[in-house]
């Protein structure tokens, strides 16, 4: 074998790898690629790149909890036209009728050819919000209260139970809590933020972020909030940090007037998981269709507790009978709220009465 053809047959499949490339380079600077959203939204596009990264850079800001790592399923959209075939990555966020209707996780989708796409109206409203932290509180040991002030004018109009996602700066970090802050003063967004081992987010958040930092939330996002029209009755259950959306709710129902019945049931641990006890307890006293029913799981013999023991849903199993005609809101951690729809309904709640985000 003559020993010139190895290398002019390396050099060949050289040459057509620079062609290739050159050919992709100047389609793509043409520009020949369109992201056509809701048939009104055309954003032209001149290299491959994601959904979720296309629609951030045109500020158009959707959940995405894990910053695009395919990990919280939250960034979510319709796929009208192209696109390709659902990824394995998506499969476990995908239920079989969001596959039947097209849905995809947009930080797994390329925008390889002309994509069509539809994304909730109400989700357009999610702006990007440059803040400085006005304010920080210890509520336990592994729990604290960051508020952030929006900038001079700005306002972030959210729904009381909505969620707000945080920017961590530094790193490729963004995280979604729930807004704990009354509706009614949208220039500071209170977030109720627990301490979650080696989490990367949680730990700055503890262990370094300063009254004074500059940070950058998105928001507001979720189809989590208080259904403003209806006028069931109520049910609460939340966990630790869980408090957050609950206590948004609340505040707006108090300048309301608290004209509907709520039971509000909030499950700790021990004594020391408990914070804002005292606040609900004073609401429960102004107002008598207001009752807040906090239950530890293992009471220590110090709490010297007289209240409520067991898990949550044990607890809401004992103080609830017909739940047919009534709504609930449900925070806190995916396993918690489906122990927490079991008991619901095992008391004939309606599917499409029951409201949660299912962060993971």
């Amino acid at each position: 074998m003559n020993i010139y053809v190895p290398i002019i047959l390396i050099g060949v499949m050289v040459v057509i790898a620079i062609i290739l490339m050159i050919v992709e380079r100047l389609l793509g600077s043409k520009g020949d690629k369109m992201l056509l959203i809701n048939d009104e939204t055309v954003i032209p596009v001149k290299e491959d790149d994601t959904v979720l990264n296309l629609l951030t850079k045109h500020k158009i800001f959707i959940p995405s909890a894990c910053g695009g790592k395919a990990t919280c399923g939250f960034c979510k959209f319709r796929l009208v036209e192209g696109g390709g075939e659902i990824k394995p990555t998506e499969e476990p966020f995908l239920s079989p009728e969001e596959r039947e209707k097209g849905i995809r996780l947009s930080c797994q989708v390329k925008v390889k050819e002309n994509l069509k796409i539809e994304i909730p109206k109400e989700m357009l409203n999610a702006k990007e919000y440059k803040t400085v932290v006005s304010y920080i509180e210890d509520l336990t040991y592994d729990i604290k209260l960051v508020r952030f002030k929006l900038k001079e004018g700005e306002t972030m109009n959210f729904k009381p139970g909505q969620y707000a996602q945080l920017k961590v700066p530094g790193i490729d970090i963004i995280r979604a809590y729930s807004i704990a802050s009354h509706p009614k003063n949208p220039s500071e967004i209170e977030l109720i933020i627990r301490q979650v081992p080696n989490g990367l987010a949680t730990t700055f958040v503890h262990k370094a972020l300063e009254v004074g930092d500059k940070l950058i939330l998105t928001g507001p996002y979720g189809d989590f909030y208080l259904q403003e029209e209806s006028k069931r009755d109520m049910i609460c259950i939340a966990g630790g940090s869980g408090k957050a959306p609950i206590r948004s709710i609340l505040y707006y129902l108090r300048d309301q007037g608290m004209n509907r019945k709520v039971k509000y049931f909030f499950g700790a641990k021990s004594k020391r998981d408990l914070y804002y006890t005292e606040e609900f307890m004073q609401l429960s006293k102004e107002f008598p269709n207001f009752e807040y029913i906090p239950a530890l799981s293992e009471p220590q013999p110090d709490d010297q507790w007289t209240g409520e023991v067991g898990l949550i849903t044990d607890v809401v199993d004992r103080h609830v009978k017909d739940l047919s005609e009534s709504e609930a809101y449900l925070c806190g951690s995916p396993g918690m709220i489906k122990a927490c729809i079991n008991v619901l309904n095992k008391h004939e709640i309606k599917k499409e009465n029951v409201y949660f985000d299912n962060f993971s």
